[in-house]
């Protein structure tokens, strides 16, 4: 599996703001307001349950024990609490939060290196309006294949890791050749982007079948992944229509 360490930014004319805000932002949200990651009642509240967007209902359960089947540890799992506003608005909220900090270091990561060239492209209100878009539908996508593959409606979904799929997909499409530098095993060597953001796609739907399969989806949410990239490669196009590099007018 390659690691993204960078990319080639040489004909960047902007500088990624939003990029840089977005990033920022899900620090703060991680630091201030999930107490990095220990503060449950806001993470709960406002992450997506897929219960909750299927019916349109807030759900409220209890907090409670469980044991892993694996090693027999008991552990608490909190329970969902009240979302003060409507549950689609958790739609926007999940997505600027995350699981702990590796989670949120590891999509950062990939945020920094792809993004702003993406904004080069699309400008800063396009960028930012694509990111977002992507972000949704990539949550509708988790939303609906949970459903469609049977697994549990009431366990809640976060991360930026659906939108930072479409920002790859709209990458792997209009920079398929430019060069990745990526850590393979021990090597730091450079890739094409189409070989670098290739193999994490397919990376994620080997996983993803397998859950379709029945293995354990390791608490990811592959269809979220799956769902933001395929979004991102639908819009670029439609997002960059008419647009020079920097978000100017054709």
């Amino acid at each position: 599996m390659f690691i993204p360490l960078g990319d080639d930014n040489s004909d960047r004319r902007i500088r990624p703001a939003v990029n840089y805000a977005l990033i920022g932002l899900n620090v703060l949200v991680f630091i201030f307001l999930q107490g990095l990651g220990e503060n449950y009642r806001f993470t709960y509240a406002f992450s997506t349950v897929p219960q909750e967007i299927l019916t349109g209902r807030d759900i409220v359960s209890q907090e409670r024990v469980v044991t892993d089947p694996a090693s027999g540890a008991r552990m608490r799992v909190p329970g969902l609490q009240p979302t003060p506003l409507s549950v689609y608005f958790t739609l926007l909220t999940s997505m600027f939060m995350h699981g702990g900090l590796m989670h949120l270091l590891g999509n950062m990561l990939y945020l920094h290196i792809f993004g702003d060239n993406i904004e080069n492209v699309l400008g800063h209100a396009r960028y930012l309006a694509f990111y977002l878009a992507c972000g949704i539908l990539a949550s509708l996508a988790h939303v609906f294949s949970s459903a469609a593959l049977g697994a549990s409606l009431l366990i809640p979904s976060l991360g930026a890791s659906g939108a930072i799929s479409g920002v790859q997909g709209g990458y792997i499409l209009l920079f398929p050749r430019r060069s990745v530098r990526v850590l393979f095993f021990r090597t730091v060597t450079q890739v094409p982007a189409l070989v670098a953001i290739g193999a994490w796609f397919v990376f994620q739907l080997i996983l993803g079948f397998g859950m379709l399969a029945g293995s354990s989806g390791g608490g990811v949410a592959y269809g979220a992944h799956i769902g933001g990239f395929i979004a991102g490669m639908l819009l670029i196009k439609l997002f960059a229509a008419g647009l020079q590099p920097g978000g100017r007018r054709t």
